[in-house]
């Protein structure tokens, strides 16, 4: 037998508050989930840096050509194969486009292939799940091949950015709420409804009710858009009948993007709540050749520092993959402020901080009539919720964000030393959210799961007119100056709204109109 190696960054420790209350079964079956390396790498990140510069003669790869160039090569896969049946594991499905590989196996056998100790944890947040500690192991000739294990551990990695608005009080009397089409209308959309579109939006768990949907949309007066669910891992519709749970989540995305662009798909794909799910569930959307999304909707997120660095890693490579397919991404930036719930000083929102994604925060917004008097950045305190922002620790600081600087609270300014986030807003406080269904019950949503598909729809609506996806928009969107409403008042905690880009909003809110012609 070949001696094994620890895989570079799968290393996992005890989170606080976590301890060990069990053994797991040795028999109990699962799956795990192998990512492996891309063929041309060298040639790919010569791709990735001309996109990153926003080079307009660089059009997007097709599906095809990224499998057959930068897909995983067939004598990677192969070697996979031969160490799964040499561990007696079964190959459940190779995918070389996603550069993955998933197995199944038993307890033992897995703790034995990758030399770990599987055991039943216990957290005072996230429940009991199968965890692990230190690094995942691997063959010699495996070493550089192999870019991440995940699944061993299943433990719940992220979590939903939405707020229900709490109940009204007298001195709040003047709440003021929004449908999607109004918020379309403040934000000056152009006019269209995504036809020919396919908009994807990943859920780690919950579900929707189509009776929920019709009676919506009905309501708006909006013709029903064609909502199809994709399982991934076990994944499906299962919505659990509590509008306070992930159902709030899953309503919420596919009742703004359907109201905003009726004529675009929507393909709901629904997974577990773990870093192989999440990964695995963003990289079958990306890659999906039978629904084909031009934009993808993630609503969930977790701080930069719950994740090991081979989950981020292989997540982020799935983003990149998006970027050269000309597939945009919108991710919610959080709702608990600069320090995003972390417990640990001021951190980021991922999958938001990653470069590849158009990273959405909040915005709170009055208005009178067809257009707004006053947005300022969302914070309604501890309790209530605030934009997440500020500056990632985890990846350095891209072409398009050069020479910015973060405002503080206090009235200075930081040189972004990383990558900033978010790098646009919208409507987010649940005191001026969203009008929605959800389980039967009419309810007001806000959070910054409320504004990715707020802007996903923008995208469809914009990809739809133009006949092409507008794709990695980022740059565009930093080069072009005044194609978002600036907000410069109010803070999310450490950071404070400035003129120009800040930690709170990025870029600001949308002028759809600005955004079509930037785009």
């Amino acid at each position: 037998m070949s001696t094994k190696h620890p895989l570079p960054g799968s290393e996992r420790t005890i989170e606080h508050g976590t301890q060990v209350v069990g053994q797991c079964d040795p028999a109990e079956r699962i799956e795990v989930f192998v990512m492996l390396r891309r063929q041309q790498q060298a040639q790919f990140d010569a791709l990735m840096s001309r996109i990153e510069a926003g080079d307009p003669s660089v059009k997007p790869l097709s599906r095809e050509a990224l499998a057959k160039d930068y897909g995983a090569a067939p004598a990677d896969i192969a070697k996979v194969k031969a160490f799964a049946v040499a561990h007696g594991l079964t190959v459940v499905r190779e995918d070389a486009a996603a550069r993955s590989v998933l197995l199944s196996g038993t307890v033992a056998q897995f703790q034995s292939a990758f030399e770990v100790k599987l055991q039943q944890f216990q957290h005072h947040t996230a429940g009991s799940f199968r965890g692990r500690t230190g690094p995942v192991s691997v063959p010699d000739d495996l070493r550089d091949v192999i870019e991440a294990v995940l699944g061993l551990d299943n433990r719940p990695q992220a979590r939903p950015h939405f707020r229900i608005r709490p109940p009204f009080e007298a001195a709040r009397a003047r709440q003021a709420s929004f449908t999607p089409p109004q918020l379309a209308t403040l934000y000056h959309f152009p006019q269209g409804d995504g036809a020919g579109q396919c908009v994807g939006i990943i859920e780690l768990g919950g579900g929707y009710n189509t009776a929920d949907l019709r009676s919506y949309f009905g309501a708006l007066g909006v013709s029903m858009p064609s909502v199809k669910s994709v399982g991934v891992d076990q994944g499906g519709n299962k919505p659990s009948g509590d509008p306070n749970g992930p159902d709030g989540e899953v309503t919420l995305d596919i009742e703004i993007v359907g109201a905003i662009a009726p004529g675009a798909s929507i393909a709901v794909y629904f997974t577990q709540n773990s870093d192989a799910g999440f990964i695995d569930a963003v990289s079958r959307a990306v890659h999906d050749t039978a629904n084909k999304p031009s934009v993808i909707s993630i609503s969930w997120g977790a701080p930069e520092s719950v994740w090991t660095a081979q989950s981020m890693q292989a997540f982020n490579s799935v983003l990149q993959s998006a970027a050269a397919l000309g597939v945009t991404i919108c991710a919610a930036s959080g709702d608990s402020g600069s320090s995003d719930g972390s417990g640990s000083g001021d951190q980021v929102d991922f999958p938001a901080s990653s470069p590849y994604v158009l990273a959405c925060g909040g915005t709170s917004v009055t208005a009178a009539g067809s257009s707004i008097t006053r947005e300022v950045v969302w914070n309604d305190g501890e309790q209530g919720g605030a934009s997440g922002g500020g500056v990632s620790a985890a990846f350095p600081l891209p072409t398009w964000q050069k020479g910015l600087s973060a405002s503080t609270s206090g009235g200075g300014h930081k040189a972004l030393s990383g990558r900033g986030v978010p790098d646009v807003a919208g409507d987010a406080s649940p005191l001026t959210g969203y009008s929605v269904l959800i389980d039967g019950t009419q309810t007001v949503i806000g959070g910054t799961s409320a504004v990715a598909p707020l802007w996903a729809a923008l995208i469809a609506r914009i990809n739809a007119a133009k006949g092409q996806p507008a794709g990695f928009v980022n740059p565009k969107l930093y080069q072009t100056a005044g194609v978002c409403n600036d907000i410069t008042q109010g803070n999310n905690g450490s950071f404070a709204a400035a003129k120009g880009w800040d930690a709170c909003t990025g870029l600001g809110s949308p002028n759809g109109q600005k955004v079509a012609a930037a785009l």
